[in-house]
């Protein structure tokens, strides 16, 4: 085995039964990781400095191919079901024997890291893959040690092998591939995929085990801080803008997507930014557009063949582009990205029955009812077969990264929010006027200025009625937003249409909560009146 690059750690890759290998690549630099998926045929320079790169059919996550290994020492804890599906230990044993008979005689690139920016959480990491890109990716996305790494003894290992496919007869997998996670072995095997969010995702099921053990809130969203030091949250599904909020250029960002909130305050997961890219323009999202220069790797993205410029706008291979790039391509980040107690929390939702206020105040009670409900809508020409809004709930926005029950995370947060008094905001990013198809998308120089109004605390004084539908509280001015935008009913043409519209969501919301146990009285109280 031939060893090329710098290896920090004395723990070497037999570890994880990598015994034959051609060569292996150490912690390479972004440039000389360029250079190997340039001369490979895996990536392709921009004219912006990027890297750009495809990922065949897979185009974004595969839920129904992730399976957690259900072993004794923590099988009681997990959250059975349609989420974390079950693997035995012996089908898991025969994934890795495949996935190492695969790696025989290959390149192989390793990655040694951190997750998360907490040292008294921190946990450190191993990525191994089989291309470069795969390697940048995560070297862009995860905490690089600073100083020393001598010594560095990874606690978790992903062995990542797009081009590997699995035996479903064999296997047990659902398809060629896979996303298997063993727990107690430390062990995170991913196949037959070549979509980088996997490696991202992983990492976060992980630590969403793993904090909560300690005390530590893991939150799927993200975070930026104010002048005066204030930090603000911001939860949401794909598409809500987590990250396109978050990217302020008045306030500095922590991070776009992942959090830890433990006594000491808000880290981040992370140590870079994976943004969705389709449309992206500098005009509407300078920070974000700025951000994608050399060291950054796009995914599915169309470029033209002669000048190498990327086509935003271009949804040929996917709606689902993205971009992911280290946090120090953002002006004024915060490094080390850490934060204090959350002034605000805010949650964001993508409405597409265009019936929610564009902004809300929640009580306690509410805060959890739509915490645990994480709603959105999902619309036409999304996926195959959508041809009208549907409804998406995701407890805690985020359920398909949770191994523990949602009220495990949901209890928590409501006991920092009741702890360190912050208020709690529901923003609807989603279509205003009409349903979609009918209506009009927010603007969002509108909702970026309600958003900025709500963590000034320039609404504190307005007056607030409540939705009669959804009984949350809707502020009846803004600063720089027209008053009519606030109420939705008063925004749609046709009051009966929307009147009908809005039943009909509640009705949604009040069927999905139905089948969330274990909710107190004062919670349940919180749903909307059908």
């Amino acid at each position: 085995m031939t060893t090329l690059g710098y290896c920090p750690s004395s723990v070497g890759l037999d570890q994880h039964g990598i015994t034959h290998t051609n060569e292996v690549y150490w912690n390479l630099s972004p440039a000389e990781l360029y250079e190997h998926a340039i001369r490979n045929g895996d990536g392709t320079l921009a004219a912006n400095g990027a890297i750009v790169c495809t990922t065949g059919p897979h185009t974004g996550r595969s839920p129904k191919d992730k399976f957690i290994v259900q072993e004794d020492s923590t099988t009681d804890q997990i959250w059975w079901g349609s989420v974390n599906r079950p693997i035995s230990e012996a089908r898991f044993d025969a994934l890795h024997e495949h996935v190492l008979d695969h790696y025989r005689d290959q390149k192989l690139f390793v990655r040694d890291m951190f997750a998360g920016a907490d040292e008294a959480t921190r946990l450190p990491i191993r990525v191994v893959t089989e291309t470069a890109w795969h390697n940048l990716f995560a070297s862009q996305l995860f905490i690089k040690p600073s100083g020393s790494t001598d010594g560095h003894e990874p606690q978790f290992t992903i062995l990542n092998a797009p081009t590997c496919k699995a035996d479903p007869a064999i296997h047990g997998t659902n398809s060629g591939a896979f996303i298997v996670l063993h727990l107690a072995r430390g062990l995170i095997l991913i196949g037959g995929t070549a979509y980088a969010g996997e490696i991202k995702k992983s990492i976060f099921s992980l630590m969403n085990f793993l904090l909560p053990q300690e005390g530590v809130l893991s939150m799927h969203c993200s975070a930026n801080i104010g002048s005066d030091g204030d930090t603000s949250l911001f939860f949401g599904l794909s598409g809500t803008g987590k990250t396109t909020l978050s990217a302020d250029p008045e306030r500095r960002l922590i991070g776009d997507d992942e959090h830890g909130w433990s006594d000491d305050g808000v880290f981040n997961i992370e140590g870079g930014c994976y943004a969705k890219c389709i449309k992206l323009s500098q005009a509407q999202e300078p920070q974000i557009y700025d951000a994608i220069r050399f060291g950054s790797v796009l995914e599915n993205v169309v470029m033209d063949d002669t000048t190498r410029a990327i086509d935003y706008d271009d949804a040929t291979l996917t709606e689902n582009t993205r971009a992911a790039y280290p946090l120090t391509h953002i002006d004024g980040a915060v490094l080390p990205s850490v934060g204090g107690h959350p002034k605000n929390v805010v949650f964001l939702t993508c409405d597409a029955f265009g019936v929610l206020p564009p902004i809300s105040r929640l009580t306690p009670a509410q805060a959890m009812y739509h915490f645990l409900s994480g709603y959105t809508a999902k619309v036409a020409g999304t996926e195959k077969g959508v041809t009208e809004p549907q409804a998406t709930f995701s407890a805690c926005f985020g359920a398909p990264f949770l191994p523990l029950p949602p009220q495990r995370y949901a209890t928590m947060l409501g006991e920092k929010l009741e702890k360190h008094g912050a208020a709690c905001w529901l923003v609807n990013t989603g279509w205003s006027g009409g349903g979609y198809g009918v209506g009009k998308r927010m603007n969002l120089k509108n909702t970026r200025a309600m958003v900025k109004a709500a963590l000034a605390g320039e609404l504190n004084d307005v007056a607030f009625v409540p939705d009669p539908v959804f009984g949350v509280s809707v502020p009846q001015s803004c600063p720089g937003v027209p008053a009519e935008v606030l109420t939705p009913r008063s925004t749609w043409p046709d009051g009966a249409a929307y009147d009908a519209k809005a039943k009909e969501l509640a009705d949604l919301f009040n069927k999905n909560f139905a089948t969330i146990d274990d909710v107190s009285s004062d919670i349940a109280s919180a749903a909307p009146k059908a």
